[in-house]
């Protein structure tokens, strides 16, 4: 499931125990580390708490410690209330300098035209070691208005003492999803328990189904959306394939058609999960359980789906635009992601951290469980860059989950998804 405010807090405590391309904007320079002529406050909202947010202040103050005449200064704004927030600032020019939200956020954000094109402030070698796909929530173009500060995503988590009951070797969960059918089908005859769990149902928002079902759609080969986001492109063989697979896995009793829920109480095989449970149940597991890369089909590709917060900075005098991106340049230095990383839980966004024997050597000391979602970083999508994706998302997932109750085909169901998601990007509703 999708989690973004507690459980980033929850992770650190299971590990540790289109402005200057938006309208408005004014011209800027590189960055410097120099001091500014006259003292500077960058005042950046963000919804972190518990740990991750005593985290982030601390590391707000030792860049303010090491640059005199700058003062970083972190505001907590709860979840719910930060984009209105944004919003309603927008309007009345109260903004702060800068802002980290949830990624599928930052295309809201921009319609208000405020935010500075970071491309030309952050140098380059940072920007070409970070994840490229981590990139690309924030680029309108040849402008890059977000920048990540942290990422997540999905990997497959599995009950080891259902593989044990089922006969099965614990240490070595599906990679194919051939595989998982097999050992879904023993854990099933052995124990009775389903061997898999899927994301069936729309819900509220219909982002879990969604963002669970597009990992499948990507593996078989499929693209969600067109490349310029304004029309559906899930109806193709491939979503046809990927929805396939997921209807098989129910109609054979391998999955439960219930609420989500049955693999986290320990009466599933296995699920995809984030990165994030990992640390929830670091200290107190409901079972012993393994993590591993999300199993593909022998004849597609390896992917998932990644979450995570974006920076952005907002328009304002050029001395706190240039302290603002200075800040998000430090932040992004392999030190300090290296550090927020092994302090927060999160998955590091430049490969040159991701990659290196050090960082590698910690997640082997320290949770090796880590390991197959930071190798998931080379091979993580990222969900539509459109203000829309909400309703999308929604409109998506309340067709997909009649094929997955089993009250419509497959075909009926993804042109059902089409007609409503093109309908979605048609009227902006």
């Amino acid at each position: 499931m999708l989690r973004r405010t507690a459980l980033a807090s929850s992770i650190a405590i299971g590990l540790l125990t289109v402005a200057a391309c938006a309208p408005g904007s004014t011209p800027t320079s590189a960055a410097t580390t120099s001091a500014p002529a006259k003292p500077v406050t960058v005042n950046v909202w963000h919804y972190w708490d518990g740990a991750n947010a005593d985290t982030f202040q601390a590391m707000a103050d030792e860049y303010s410690k090491s640059h005199p005449g700058v003062t970083v200064k972190a505001v907590n704004i709860p979840s719910s209330d930060l984009i209105t927030k944004i919003q309603t600032s927008a309007k009345t020019d109260t903004l702060p300098s800068m802002a980290i939200m949830d990624l599928v956020s930052v295309p809201q954000v921009a319609q208000t035209g405020k935010l500075v094109d970071l491309k030309p402030l952050i140098d380059s070698a940072t920007m070409s070691d970070i994840y490229p796909a981590l990139l690309d929530f924030g680029k309108d173009g040849d402008k890059q208005y977000a920048v990540p500060v942290s990422t997540n995503n999905l990997g497959y988590m599995y009950n080891k003492d259902l593989y044990k009951k089922a006969g099965l070797n614990p240490d070595s969960p599906p990679k194919t999803w051939e595989d998982l059918v097999t050992q879904a089908q023993q854990i099933k005859d052995k124990t009775g328990e389903p061997g898999v769990e899927l994301y069936t149902q729309a819900g509220d928002s219909g982002e879990g189904l969604t963002w669970n079902f597009q990992v499948s759609l990507w593996q078989a080969g499929g693209e969600f959306l067109s490349a310029d986001n304004k029309t559906a492109a899930f109806n193709t063989a491939a979503g046809k394939k990927a929805l396939q697979f997921w209807v098989d896995l129910l109609n054979k009793g391998l999955a439960p058609r219930t609420q989500w829920g049955a693999f986290e109480k320990g009466n599933a095989g296995g699920a995809q999960e984030g990165a994030w449970m990992v640390g929830i149940w670091k200290s107190d597991p409901p079972f012993d359980f393994g993590a591993a890369t999300v199993p593909y089909p022998s004849d597609g590709k390896p992917a998932t789906n990644m979450g995570g917060e974006r920076a952005v900075v907002f328009t304002s005098d050029e001395a706190t635009q240039k302290a603002s991106a200075d800040f998000l340049t430090w932040f992004l230095a392999p030190e300090q992601v290296t550090s927020w990383s092994e302090k927060t839980g999160m998955l590091p966004v430049r490969k040159a951290v991701g990659d290196s024997a050090a960082y590698k050597q910690w997640i082997a000391t320290t949770e090796p469980r880590m390991q197959p979602f930071v190798d998931q970083l080379a091979t993580a999508k990222s969900r539509p860059n459109t203000p829309l994706y909400p309703q999308v998302s929604l409109a998506f997932a309340k067709q997909i989950e009649k094929a997955l109750a089993g009250q419509v085909s497959v075909d009926d169901a993804l042109k059902g998804a089409e007609t409503d998601v093109n309908a979605v990007l048609t009227t902006g509703r």
